[in-house]
């Protein structure tokens, strides 16, 4: 970085919206381009489901948030869900009659990683897609769904393995990070956590960002792969999902006679462009769409 850079460089990065303004509203207007963001949360928690309406909401003209490009998501682990894209690009084809010209799944390009390494030794030819310029719209969003996925096997817990993971995830972060700024594109990375087994806080990377611990579904948990892939992500945001009881119910249909609901809740968990935030959400057959407390 040097003075002129500093000159000639947009000093505020376009963003990419959610699909829905209460989301947008908590993330400060939507997700940044040349940065890396996070998802992180437990299975089922709805990662994936903002992955895919990310990748349809690029497509959107910059005047409703979106960044008239296509996007590259690669997947880790589960076969991809191409019937779930398929029932959200109707969603959002119908909705959007005036914007949306042809089928929305022909502008999401996706791809398969199986491990580190692989997602290493496939930095080039991302880097040769972005720039071949040969899609219809240019690639302006990368998904990785999920980054845990790609260190899940390889690597034992010893010094150095632990060495050699790390050392990986710098050089994955990095190349990221370069594609991001080289062509204005938002990263994003979804992660996985952990149960927490310690008796406090302390310092070894559980208390990173706005909060000293996390729960989802009533367990204490923490971000997979540690404060070493911590420090590589610009921002990261978490999911959660819990219990709550809302009524009595019939005691001859439920269990314990009380009827329960899932509800999911974002969090930013540390961001350098903003405060701490949080809000509701809901997944319906449309989308992801967040809920505007009652107390505001």
């Amino acid at each position: 970085m040097t003075p002129e850079n500093l000159l000639t460089r947009p000093p505020i990065a376009d963003k990419l919206t959610l699909g829905c303004p209460v989301l947008d509203r908590c993330l400060g207007g939507g997700v940044p381009c040349c940065s890396i963001t996070e998802l992180v949360a437990e299975s089922s928690c709805g990662k994936t489901q903002f992955c895919l309406q990310l990748a349809l909401s690029a497509q959107l003209p910059p005047s409703h948030g979106g960044l008239s490009a296509s996007s590259l998501y690669l997947h880790t682990e589960f076969p991809f869900p191409f019937r779930r894209l398929h029932q959200l690009s109707q969603a959002f084809r119908s909705s959007r009659p005036h914007l949306v010209a042809i089928n929305p799944c022909e502008d999401v390009y996706v791809d398969s990683v199986h491990d580190a390494y692989q997602m290493l030794d496939i930095m080039p030819k991302i880097e040769s897609f972005i720039e071949s310029a040969k899609t219809r719209l240019p690639v302006r969003l990368i998904v990785i769904d999920s980054i845990a996925a790609l260190f899940r096997t390889e690597f034992n817990n010893t010094p150095l393995d632990l060495k050699r993971r790390s050392s990986l995830f710098f050089k994955i972060s990095g190349k990221l990070k370069s594609l991001a700024n080289r062509f204005r594109v938002a990263v994003v990375v979804t992660n996985q956590v952990v149960d927490f087994m310690g008796e406090s806080d302390g310092v070894n990377g559980v208390k990173v960002g706005n909060f000293g611990s996390l729960h989802s579904s009533g367990r204490r948990v923490c971000p997979a792969l540690g404060l070493a892939w911590a420090n590589c992500v610009n921002s990261r945001v978490f999911l959660s999902r819990n219990e709550v009881v809302v009524a009595e119910g019939n005691s001859n249909e439920l269990e314990d006679g009380l009827c329960r609901q899932t509800k999911r809740r974002l969090d930013i968990l540390f961001a350098p462009h903003l405060p701490q935030a949080s809000c509701e959400f809901v997944i319906t057959q449309q989308g992801v769409f967040g809920v505007v407390s009652a107390n505001r």
